[in-house]
């Protein structure tokens, strides 16, 4: 178990979600209590931004990303993405990624019309030279050639990730680190295990994507930022390194992505 000194990262979690609106003091206190003290909140829809403004100035160690994600994009017009490039330009305080976006070969929107709006969003990238928060589901070779031609120059993660060690380093080649959540505690995952266990350490970052995404022997139930302290563990154990060693190397990949630009940074990690 982490000590309240220690601190941890969730760095993909929808904390603005109303799974979490009732009772949200309560979650990150909890959240706290285990030594997880700052989260990253991915955006989901152009409807959620403004939501995510005011959960950082309200929360402190609440960061967040500005995108729109590839589930809701039948519910935005084309100007979502002028408004988003304006948005992002004027680096708002918490702001620290352009997220979440990406590929879903698993929806009904067919892939050629999400392709436009993920390519903006790395376009963006490019110029602004922010980190990517990606979501791929059944389309990695897509994303893998669009990343490569596109190579943006903060890098990125791509979150849940659920793949070999072969896509793991090609993913790592170019820049971009892997979000480490429930998957791995899954005996069945045995391929994704045997990734994370022999991967670089400079290429993971821990991730819980609650409320969603619920960590074996937790199905069915909400999915907590606290939880990412058991990813940590079960990470351990798969490395065979010690919970103190790894925690720190860990949170050094956080704030080489998401904090690099220390001005981004202007809340508290307790």
């Amino acid at each position: 178990m982490l000590t309240d000194s220690d601190a941890l990262t969730d760095s993909h979690v929808h904390l603005d979600l109303e799974e979490f609106a009732a009772d949200l003091p309560a979650v990150l206190a909890r959240s706290r209590a285990v030594g997880v003290g700052r989260w990253i909140v991915p955006a989901i829809a152009s409807r959620h931004w403004d939501r995510l403004v005011a959960l950082h100035a309200a929360q402190p160690g609440v960061f967040y990303a500005l995108g729109l994600h590839p589930w809701f994009l039948a519910e935005e017009s084309p100007q979502a993405l002028e408004t988003l490039a304006c948005r992002l330009a004027a680096r708002p305080e918490g702001l620290v990624a352009i997220g979440e976006c990406g590929l879903d070969g698993a929806i009904a929107l067919p892939l050629a019309e999400q392709l436009p709006w993920f390519e903006r969003h790395l376009q963006l990238a490019c110029e602004l030279k922010l980190p990517l928060i990606v979501h791929c589901r059944r389309c990695y070779n897509e994303v893998l050639a669009l990343l490569a031609r596109y190579r943006p120059p903060a890098g990125g993660v791509l979150h849940g990730f659920a793949g070999s060690r072969q896509q793991g380093e090609q993913l790592w080649a170019l820049g971009f680190r892997l979000g480490v959540g429930g998957v791995i505690s899954y005996e069945r995952a045995q391929k994704t295990r045997r990734a994370v266990a022999q991967l670089p350490v400079q290429a993971l970052l821990l991730e819980t994507d609650g409320p969603s995404m619920p960590l074996a022997g937790a199905q069915g139930e909400r999915n907590e930022p606290w939880r990412v302290s058991e990813v940590l563990t079960i990470l351990a154990q798969l490395r065979q390194q010690p919970v103190e060693v790894l925690m720190p190397l860990l949170e050094a990949n956080v704030e080489a992505l998401f904090f690099r630009d220390r001005s981004a940074r202007n809340g508290s990690i307790a």
